[in-house]
């Protein structure tokens, strides 16, 4: 099958490109049958040297089956030998699978969170014990509390002594 399209030309980040008649099996930038036009990317859009095209043989070649690419078919469509739609493919922004998947593992962790959270407040509070038991416990937490203090003061006092003669 005989495609219209770009043959990459020019230097490393300056490219320059051919519009040229080749076979859909030969390589981009390999052999073609004619060269029909030039593309320069790098010159501003209302430039009229942007993009050449040898109208007559164009026609010649479209006649005899030759199909555009879709960049191609957007320039010959500017100059009316062709009617150029843009694509439309509605699930392009549609994840992938394994997205799909993620999200789905994700949105049952998050159910199954919301779940035992539920359950969690669902469930009554352990009843407070008396109010008795704190208070028996608070004299011994002093005591425990004042403990740990008198030990450590005499050893203060033996550290400073210590240091001072």
């Amino acid at each position: 099958m005989l495609k219209i399209r770009l043959a990459r030309g020019g230097a490393k980040k300056r490219p320059y490109y051919n519009i040229v008649i080749a076979d859909s099996h030969s390589p981009r930038d390999g052999r073609f049958i004619e060269k029909v036009g030039a593309y320069n990317p790098m010159l501003k859009k209302d430039d009229p040297a942007r993009v050449t095209l040898k109208v007559e043989s164009i026609q010649a070649w479209l006649k005899k089956g030759a199909q555009p690419t879709d960049r191609v078919a957007r320039f010959l469509a500017n100059e009316g030998l062709v009617k150029w739609e843009a694509g439309n493919n509605p699930s392009k922004a549609e994840p992938g699978r394994k997205a799909k998947e993620r999200a789905e593992e994700r949105a049952q962790r998050e159910a199954d969170r919301a779940a035992a959270a539920a359950e969690a407040a669902a469930q009554p509070a352990p009843e407070p014990e008396p109010e008795a038991a704190p208070a028996e416990e608070a004299p011994a937490a002093e005591a425990a509390a004042e403990a740990p203090a008198a030990e450590e003061a005499p050893a203060a006092e033996g550290d400073a002594e210590k240091t001072e003669g």
